[in-house]
């Protein structure tokens, strides 16, 4: 998946994940309005959601969102808050005891920059989180990137390059850098 180019827009593969995303979010809409005390239901839909059982002792607080599942690799003890978003279709592992505050988004998919591209195809690459990272609230991690070990990326961060272990990242300062 280091390639730029995923996938074609109305291939065949991308016909299978537009059926999986509709499939994804009809399971996380149940999961979203079961009662918290409920878990037995909880881990039946997120059985469905990931294709296996949740490890243990990982705590997901909904709502929870993800737009494939099939691809999200929770390691034991992690750690996730309300109303984080998942878009894992090239796939997203989260390290041992990773933390994952409210309101985080992992994009794995975009679009090409260039114009002509943009509606054709899709672009993007895997995310690894590797152990006890913690992640604060509102941040947003972006295609491709890694974050090593015990780093701390800070509320509201945009995530876009990798983030070297046992670091802190901060910032979300948008940049023109180029134009056409």
């Amino acid at each position: 998946m280091s390639d730029d180019r995923l996938m074609r827009i109305h291939s065949p593969e991308f016909q299978a994940m537009a059926e999986r995303v509709l499939r994804a979010t009809e399971l996380t809409s149940r999961l979203n309005v079961l009662p918290f005390e409920d878990e037995a239901g909880k881990a039946d839909l997120f059985e469905q959601i990931l294709g296996r059982p949740l490890p243990a002792r990982v705590t997901v607080y909904p709502p929870f969102y993800t737009d494939h599942g099939l691809r999200l690799d929770l390691a034991e003890r992690v750690f996730i808050n309300q109303n984080c978003t998942f878009l894992d279709y090239a796939g997203i592992r989260l390290g041992e005891r990773v933390m994952v505050g409210p309101k985080v988004t992992f994009i794995t998919v975009g679009h090409p920059v260039d114009p002509s591209e943009r509606r054709g195809w899709l672009s993007g690459g895997p995310i690894d989180v590797a152990e006890n990272v913690w992640i604060g609230a509102g941040a947003t991690i972006l295609p491709g990137v890694s974050i090593g070990r015990d780093a701390v990326v800070a509320a509201g961060a945009v995530v876009a390059d990798d983030v070297p272990a046992a670091s802190l990242v901060t910032g979300s300062k948008a940049a023109v850098r180029r134009q056409w």
